[in-house]
């Protein structure tokens, strides 16, 4: 019972971390329905965001004590130390796109302001460094806690960061026009071009 309860909250959970976030990179056009409170709003959005994506790593780990009673196996046929090392070469990379990202991108990365002016840094290389970072983090976490389901339940990361990422691109194309349109011609979406 605790395996499918924790499930539910997972899928759930992620499902509001996307939702919010989404909502989160999109001050510029809510902007034009409420005003300046968009960015406060968005702002909070974020961090509901956050909370969320909290919520789905605790249940990650709920899934590794509780898991699933399905037809696939619990852990990967191989020892741990093997997915230990997976994980390793998956987060270490991972962890620098996220925060190297977020460095470079300042408060923005939490907060949105509309003061802030286009980043610099990593964002020269990739358009999306966070992003990259973030959803393959869950996929480690899942070779780090060894579990061939938690594997497969990450690839439902991939389309939700890429929407996210498609959703900002659009608030950001109204926010800064030209130069951005410029910025994603010479800058690769998720890869260095």
């Amino acid at each position: 019972m605790i395996a499918w309860i924790n499930f539910l909250i997972l899928v759930i959970a992620t499902f509001l971390t996307g939702y919010f976030y989404i909502k989160s990179v999109q001050p510029v056009a809510l902007a034009r329905n409420i005003g300046e409170t968009a960015w406060r709003t968005c702002e909070r959005y974020r961090l509901f965001s956050i909370v969320f994506m909290t919520i789905t790593v605790i249940n990650y780990i709920i899934v590794y004590f509780y898991p699933l009673p399905l037809p696939i196996a619990r852990q990967f046929p191989w020892p741990w130390p093997v997915s230990l090392v997976i994980a390793l070469v998956i987060l270490v990379p991972a962890l620098y796109l996220l925060v190297r990202g977020s460095k470079d991108a300042g408060i923005e990365s939490l907060k949105p302001r509309p003061e802030h002016e286009m980043y610099g840094g990593i964002y020269e290389k990739m358009r999306h460094p966070q992003a990259v970072g973030e959803s393959v983090t869950w996929l480690g976490i899942a070779f780090l806690l060894h579990s061939p389901f938690l594997a497969l339940y990450s690839l439902i990361w991939l389309p939700i960061y890429y929407r996210m990422c498609r959703a900002e691109e659009k608030d950001l194309v109204l926010r800064f026009g030209p130069a951005y349109v410029d910025y994603m011609q010479r800058t690769g979406f998720l890869f260095r071009k």
